[in-house]
């Protein structure tokens, strides 16, 4: 463990900028939301409708979780923000811990720092520390946020808790993966996966209202801490527990390691390429494919997920005389139905951002790690060598977001006794969201060109454009700035008609981020040069 802490103020000096911004958001994000309910909600009668008559229904709890309790500011508040902000706390813990272990010893820096009088186990225990400060601080901030707003001190700690735990849990979750995998890449991709199916598990568990299911889930852990509604202090307990069971599986075997390898051994592959790899679009498919795969996949189950689940919506009318009599203005509970939809395939869009950036930034990985250097000193030119990354980034996008579409039309389809016409709704829903998501990938080629060490930034552009979509509204942002997400632009189809202007805008944008991003490519030095 020598040199433990001076690693950690080394590792706060490079992260010094990065995660003030991720605790601001979330705790912004709670805070806002906790005062935009209670001003939108003053009344008791006004809160138990909402919680009771919409929070109640099967398919939302499958996106929010469960009400238990619907009369008080911070009850809802809970309800409406402990999973998006748990998710978000994961990822930040994942991001930040694959940075400071894996990422190390990929790119050399860990050998180097090793030849020092630094013990073996001090890299991974500074970047555990340094998740463990984070989410500490995370659950304060969030406590006096709420406690600050007039609710109880004992809610606004268990939530703080929560989010908290969830986020030191996934931090544990992450420095497994760490010893496990080769590669920065595959170690984020395992935990990212874990995260995953926590929220599919805890989804489909709240939504078919199977206990087991969402037990089963550390994020069904979270908000069955029950801020504001009779607190569980033992299932915080729970969260910190089996993160400390993490950590320490992750130290057992770190001294049968060498440094740079992982515990699961890389594949070796033939001595001698295929003809058809003899292109830079073939080496890119090549690199990518796996990961664009296990995206589809991911997808295509969520999608049919939301398909399965949306005609539950319409079982919110059934004891609401008056809510169904407005829903038959508007055009029935099919209405309904189609804007249910629209929402949740819009989240499919925001989620497969995250693949475009993922995917475009694959360009960085493969710069850092000095692979594109042999690869460039051949006959490949810098602009094919970044466009064959950029049209995996866009073609992977459509892909992925096909696969939901025809998904959740399939199950749709299957639960209405309209499967072609299901289909063909659902698929041009998901084809809606394309333009916006490549926006992200053109906002990773503009930053991997210009800025290339500042390309964690799309990833908190993705960050905000979800918290505008999905906050937005409830904190009464100005339209200017919720405008800012290129999602705000996209008719909300099926429940809408399809308007082709903003597809073309923001496809227009996208082009125009990704060249910039290249010509400035073209001009800068490489990694290592």
């Amino acid at each position: 463990m020598t040199g433990t802490f001076e690693l950690v103020r080394l590792a706060l000096r490079r992260d010094r900028l990065m995660l003030p911004v991720w605790i601001v958001v979330i705790t912004g994000a709670v805070a806002g939301t906790a005062s935009a309910i209670a001003e939108l909600y003053p009344a008791m009668e006004q809160r138990v409708a909402l919680g009771v008559t919409i929070g109640s229904t099967p398919a939302l709890q499958g996106i929010t979780g469960p009400v238990f309790d619907a009369t008080s500011v911070g009850g809802l508040t809970a309800w409406r923000a402990t999973n998006l902000a748990a998710v978000l706390a994961g990822l930040m813990s994942i991001l930040l811990v694959t940075r400071h272990t894996r990422a190390e010893e990929e790119t050399g820096r860990a050998e180097l720092i090793g030849s020092c009088p630094v013990g073996r186990h001090a890299i991974p225990a500074a970047a555990v520390i340094l998740a463990a400060g984070a989410n500490l601080l995370l659950a304060l901030l969030l406590t006096l946020a709420l406690s600050g707003q007039g609710l109880p001190m004992a809610g606004a700690l268990a939530f703080g808790l929560a989010v908290g735990g969830v986020g030191w849990l996934f931090a544990g979750v992450a420095v497994v993966a760490a010893q496990l995998a080769e590669h920065a890449r595959s170690a984020n991709g395992a935990a990212v996966s874990v995260l995953g199916l926590a929220f599919l598990l805890r989804a489909s568990g709240d939504a078919a209202g199977i206990e087991a299911l969402s037990w089963a889930s550390p994020l069904g852990w979270a908000p069955r801490v029950r801020a504001f509604a009779g607190e569980r202090w033992w299932v915080a307990g729970l969260l910190v527990l089996t993160g400390l069971v993490l950590v320490g599986l992750a130290a057992l075997p770190a001294r049968r390691r060498d440094v740079g390898s992982g515990l699961l051994p890389a594949r070796r592959g033939p001595a001698d390429a295929a003809p058809r790899l003899a292109s830079p679009q073939a080496l890119a498919w090549r690199l990518q494919r796996g990961g664009l795969l296990g995206w589809a996949a991911g997808f295509a189950v969520v999608g049919a997920m939301l398909g399965a689940l949306a005609t539950s919506v319409g079982d919110v009318v059934d004891d609401n005389p008056q809510l169904a009599a407005i829903l038959e203005r508007m055009g029935g509970a099919g209405a309904l139905v189609d804007t249910f939809l629209a929402a949740e395939i819009g989240i499919l869009g925001l989620v497969a951002g995250g693949f475009a950036v993922q995917s475009a930034l694959r360009l960085q990985a493969e710069e850092v790690a000095l692979r594109a250097e042999p690869v460039l000193a051949g006959a490949v030119s810098r602009r094919e060598w970044a466009l064959s990354h950029l049209v995996m980034a866009l073609g992977g996008t459509a892909a992925v977001l096909t696969a939901g579409g025809l998904a959740a039309g399939s199950a749709h389809g299957a639960r209405t006794g309209e499967m072609a016409e299901q289909v063909i709704r659902l698929l041009g829903a998901a084809w809606v969201q394309v333009p916006a998501a490549w926006v992200l990938a053109g906002i990773a080629m503009l930053l991997f060109g210009l800025l290339p060490r500042y390309t964690a930034l799309a990833w908190a552009a993705l960050a905000a454009f979800a918290l505008l979509g999905q906050l937005g509204e409830l904190l009464q942002l100005d339209d200017w700035i919720r405008s800012l997400s290129p999602f705000a632009h996209l008719p909300q189809v099926p429940a809408q008609d399809v308007s082709a202007a903003p597809l073309l805008w923001l496809t227009a944008v996208t082009v125009a981020l990704a060249l910039v991003g290249i010509a400035a490519f073209q001009r800068r030095d490489l990694a290592g040069n």
